[in-house]
């Protein structure tokens, strides 16, 4: 629950049994002869309340956790020994009574402020980057303060993809820390372990960030149907192509002439790129553009779980077109439009949803997987609402190295 300091975790009404083996050994080299006993015991523990209170706060992109309280105390503890000369020894037990329970709540406390500190270490070693290809990384650094509330506990982060470290070049502009985001998460199962809100901002830095590596300019030299890579097989389409430039090699040069944009709904994500088509005509060692075509590409988008990772897969729904500039006289659009679709359907899209059908991770600690996610979409941007499970086998030394 939370406190006005930070988190309460507390345990009251605990009761405990427990069952283990004693042994008692002692020799002198004062004495010849040894002593040693060996038998069971049993251990009842009655009315222990355990209290922790955690203080919370954002220190340097990373979550600071601060031990403010933790206290443990036992109303009552019998252990009855059983075997050898138990007899003997179990007076003793009863006579020290109040002081074994005294210990066994300051050791259980020394326990907990040791799990802590460790705890709190490990929060301070999260990664601020989280990497998702040669190009970029997820900015994670923690901002604001974290949301606090009887049923959950949240945590904004920047969440904006920026150029990856290890990559020389720099793409676009300097991102802007996320603002405006509010708690709670919102997801249609309240039983759901964790949600993940991602806002619309997120997705625009993305795009940005590769329309500026990536897609900005694209030269197609290679198709599945090859004679739209020679002058003769636009001969029907565009006849002064042909007839200025017969039978001549051509080559393709798509460029985006704007970060895609991206519109998101509680029905559909909408997608709508921006593109300009030159068609270049290769003679000898020259590289004559001869025509553009402006492209507009809608399509709808569709987002699914995979791993820890938010894919997404794009379909085309409409296509629009216009010359913006032409050296091969008039270009007819109702004949390059069949051409451009099939073009965009078989090439370009793929080609996006390659790399968009890997996804990007989400923000989680490593160890840890997305089970029964469902994601839900809204106009402020995508939620993903999901249990967790944590690999076992994970190697925890290995923790946050990057």
């Amino acid at each position: 629950m939370p406190s006005v300091h930070g988190v309460t975790i507390g345990g009251s009404d605990i009761t405990c049994d427990l069952s283990m083996k004693w042994h008692y050994y002692y020799a002198s080299p004062f004495v010849p002869v040894s002593i040693s006993d060996t038998g069971t015991a049993f251990v009842k523990v009655e009315g222990m309340e355990m209290g922790v209170t955690l203080g919370l706060n954002i220190r340097g992109g990373s979550l600071n956790l601060s031990n403010l309280e933790c206290n443990c105390h036992i109303d009552d503890i019998s252990i009855d020994l059983d075997g050898g000369k138990s007899w003997f020894y179990q007076g003793f037990l009863d006579a020290f009574k109040d002081e074994i329970m005294s210990t066994a709540a300051k050791t259980i406390t020394e326990i907990l402020n040791a799990e802590i500190s460790k705890l709190a270490s490990v929060l301070q070693s999260f990664p601020k980057l989280i990497l998702v290809d040669n190009l970029a990384a997820l900015n994670v650094t923690l901002v604001n303060s974290p949301f606090l509330s009887d049923r959950s506990l949240g945590f904004e982060i920047n969440g904006l993809f920026v150029a990856n470290k290890t990559n020389t070049h720099a793409y676009g502009n300097s991102m802007n820390v996320l603002d405006g985001l509010q708690p709670p998460v919102r997801c249609s199962d309240p039983s759901k372990m964790i949600g993940i809100t991602l806002d619309v901002a997120v997705f625009k830095s993305a795009f940005a960030l590769y329309y500026n590596a990536m897609f900005k300019h694209w030269i197609v030299d290679k198709l599945p149907e090859r004679s739209l890579l020679n002058t003769t097989g636009w001969r029907f389409i565009i006849p002064q192509l042909y007839k200025k430039y017969p039978n001549d090699n051509m080559t393709l040069n798509l460029s985006l002439t704007d970060p895609p944009v991206v519109q998101i709904t509680q029905q559909k994500v909408d997608a709508t790129i921006y593109a300009d088509l030159v068609l270049d005509v290769l003679e000898g060692v020259d590289t004559i553009p001869v025509a553009c075509i402006s492209l507009v590409i809608s399509g709808t988008g569709s987002v699914q779980i995979t791993g820890n990772n938010l894919a997404a897969h794009l379909k085309m729904d409409d296509l629009i077109m216009s010359s913006k500039w032409s050296k091969i006289g008039t270009l007819h659009m109702f004949l390059i439009q069949p051409v451009m679709w099939t073009l965009i359907e078989t090439v370009f899209l793929p080609y996006v949803n390659a790399r968009i059908g890997t996804g990007f991770p989400l923000p989680l600690a490593n160890g840890f997987m997305l089970q029964n996610a469902e994601i839900i979409t809204s106009s402020s941007g995508i939620t993903v609402c999901s249990d967790v499970s944590y690999d076992y086998s994970f190697d925890g030394t290995q923790i946050y190295t990057w």
